[in-house]
């Protein structure tokens, strides 16, 4: 079945009562308009463009041109905070050949993009918006010469099924201890390149995000909860006594994998994929004493299960469960674990909310239960939607995001360099007709 994004407070409602679900909902959205300090700096408004990685870097791993028109769109659209995409640190655990990377070789490409993006937000809106870069390595992912070549925590038959991936492609711990430092040398340039803020990634399955999982893993990073939070929990420890307190360290965190025990977070043994966040909680807690100043939460994986951080609308399968319980999965989990710290934090997951994305963030900043409304796909489709919300709730129906899932088609084909495809046709569609459909 197919479901639409709601383009009206009706259809909104309509699809809530299928779903058997409520949220917290708002006329009244100005709190999205003010500025909301994180850390020692401020950002202007509530609204975060989530890093939405392009695949279209140079092979060095600099910005390109795509690159450029993209964070430039989004420069103009006047959010607050812009999450620059994933970043390497090690050429091993890049994603793809086009990947960000981070190095000697292009550090002076990461300052000119983060100065133009900072100038054109300015002459656009007139103001300054925090970017903050996200540090990752890709783990499993990992295909730096375009074919797979996976660095895993621990296997993992869920994914591997009856294909195991040879165990010399676990990482050992020596290898995860100079991770921290390449994580935390990352920090460091990002300061001096001009960034506001560096993302320690730990999300959707990627190698830290794994780690959290890693309950039969042996030595220093896997079975207790002390062992299995340790690189990230250090690396957050070390990058902000490195780059100080006029730097905002984060993490875009999973706080919930949507997978069975002993292979995902976030549930507990013999409960299958019911949801138990007692463990994510403790995690936040555990970063914002070693001096995270932001936290920017998801669910699920992308690959596998991407109806959890993606909730699906149409497209070439079934959808698993209905879209608007997803959404809310994700913002009541997050409000949850939002109860247990005082830092700010981001929401995910509310691009098939449609034309009500707004009061409905709204909604549950004004209860206190996150402080920003965090904007993935729909970024790439309405690049100005944070303008048309601070502006007085003006989202364009025409605009929106159809959360089609064409963006993911594109990049999930050898070198895809994903766009949408529905707003943004003049680029994307070509792309898709050549990668996806053959034409």
């Amino acid at each position: 079945m197919a479901y639409n994004v709601p383009t009206s407070k009706e259809a909104f409602l309509k699809l809530c009562d299928e779903a058997q679900v409520k949220f917290p909902y708002s006329e009244d959205i100005s709190c999205l308009a003010k500025e909301i300090k994180v850390g020692s700096k401020t950002a202007h408004n509530r609204i975060v463009y989530q890093a939405m990685e392009g695949c279209d870097g140079t092979y060095d791993g600099a910005p390109d041109e795509l690159t450029k028109r993209r964070y430039l769109r989004f420069a103009r659209g006047g959010a607050g905070i812009i999450w620059f995409e994933a970043t390497a640190v090690k050429g091993e655990g890049r994603a793809n050949p086009r990947q960000m990377y981070l190095t000697d070789k292009t550090r002076d490409d990461f300052a000119r993009i983060v100065n133009d993006i900072k100038e054109e937000c300015v002459k656009a809106n007139g103001f300054e918006p925090l970017v903050i870069v996200q540090l990752t390595h890709s783990g499993r992912y990992s295909k730096p010469e375009g074919v797979p070549a996976p660095l895993i925590a621990y296997n993992n038959p869920i994914f591997e099924k009856d294909n195991p991936i040879d165990k010399s492609r676990i990482v050992t711990d020596d290898y995860l201890d100079s991770l921290k430092e390449a994580l935390v040398w990352g920090a460091g340039e990002a300061k001096k390149l001009g960034f506001d803020g560096a993302d320690i990634k730990s999300c959707h399955r990627y190698l830290l995000s794994e780690l959290l999982s890693a309950y039969n893993r042996e030595g220093r990073y896997g079975g207790s909860f002390e062992n299995r939070t340790r690189l990230l929990s250090e690396a957050v420890k070390d990058a902000k006594i490195l780059t100080g307190n006029d730097f905002i360290i984060t993490s875009r965190l999973n706080i919930y994998d949507g997978f069975e025990y002993p292979y995902g977070f976030g549930v507990d043994e013999g409960c299958g994929i019911t949801p138990n966040l007692t463990e994510a909680k403790m995690l936040a807690k555990k970063l914002e004493a070693n001096g995270i100043d932001l936290l920017d939460f998801t669910m699920g994986n992308p690959y596998f299960n991407p109806h959890v951080n993606r909730p699906y609308s149409k497209g070439g399968y079934e959808a698993p469960e209905h879209p608007m319980y997803g959404v809310h999965r994700m913002l009541e989990g997050i409000s949850e674990v939002k109860k247990e710290i005082g830092v700010p934090v981001i929401s995910s997951g509310i691009s098939f909310l449609g034309s009500a994305s707004a009061n409905v963030c709204a909604g549950y900043i004004n209860e206190g239960k996150f402080d920003f409304a965090g904007y993935g796909r729909e970024t790439l489709a309405y690049p100005d939607c944070a303008n048309a919300i601070t502006s007085g709730n003006n989202l364009d129906p025409k605009k929106l995001c159809i959360c089609c899932s064409k963006c993911t088609e594109i990049m999930r084909k050898p070198g895809g360099t994903p766009g949408c495809v529905i707003r943004d046709g003049e680029v994307y569609m070509p792309l898709y007709k050549q990668l996806v459909l053959g034409n």
